[in-house]
């Protein structure tokens, strides 16, 4: 990570990593995450509508918690490029937080809503750290990152639910938006208080993603319910 990635992050709440994960690791790592994608495909197909909360077959397929059931997954997240970006921005503490292998089809064009990541699960302290790659070529009419830049400053934002699309915190940012197209290899790098959306696939092909999300030292996922999660006992550490 350079320091203008830094200076990027620190002002807009993000920052693109060109060229995170190598040709050859790539190609291992979309592998893994075909399969498991696969696998949750043919789950939701078995499922009343063929969906399970904003999963739905043919439109948007989430295959969570991978990483500790993948030894490349696991070494990607935990030993590569990617968990230098996260101990740069987090620290030597770092634990893996959160993954999953999510894919958009064109065959049901839908755009995922502008959220925050801590409004889907509520930790604090609220900045964790989302590195999204791309499996595969990522642009504007496959459904890119879109980011609001500058509103992370201002904390976990209300959300709505919006059926079926997912929690949302509003329809148009009150700054103009940023799109960030990337290729194959390639991150966006934001924290967890950084709005964002993902657009409709209008393409012609799947757009294929990994998303990890890293918290750092003492970090509390609060759930509905009151209870809270102390991550530091049940989050794997990464290496240094």
């Amino acid at each position: 990570m350079t320091r203008s990635d830094w200076e990027k992050f620190v002002s807009d709440g993000f920052f693109i990593a060109r060229g995170l994960v190598d040709h050859d690791l790539l190609a291992s790592v979309t592998a893994e995450t075909d399969r498991f994608c696969k696998e949750a495909d043919e789950l939701l197909e078995q499922l009343p509508d063929e969906r399970l909360f904003i999963a739905e077959r043919g439109a948007i397929t989430f295959a969570p918690h991978i990483a500790e059931r993948s030894t490349t997954l696991w070494d990607l997240v935990a030993s590569s490029r990617v968990a230098d970006v996260a101990h740069d921005l987090l620290g030597s503490s770092t634990r893996l937080y959160h993954d999953q292998a999510v894919y958009k089809a064109p065959e049901k064009p839908r755009r995922f809503p502008w959220h925050q990541d801590n409004g889907y699960g509520f930790v604090t302290p609220q900045h964790y750290l989302t590195v999204w790659i791309a499996l595969s070529d990522v642009t504007i009419d496959s459904g890119c990152v879109w980011v609001a830049p500058g509103l992370q400053r201002h904390g976990t934002l209300k959300h709505e639910y919006v059926e079926p699309l997912g929690w949302q915190i509003f329809e148009e940012p009150p700054v103009a938006p940023v799109a960030a197209p990337i290729a194959a290899g390639d991150a966006v790098v934001f924290s967890s208080l950084t709005p964002h959306l993902t657009g409709p696939n209008v393409s012609c092909s799947m757009r294929k993603a990994y998303i990890v999300q890293y918290v750092g030292p003492g970090a509390v996922r609060h759930e509905p319910d009151g209870r809270k999660i102390d991550l530091d006992t049940q989050s794997p550490a990464i290496g240094g």
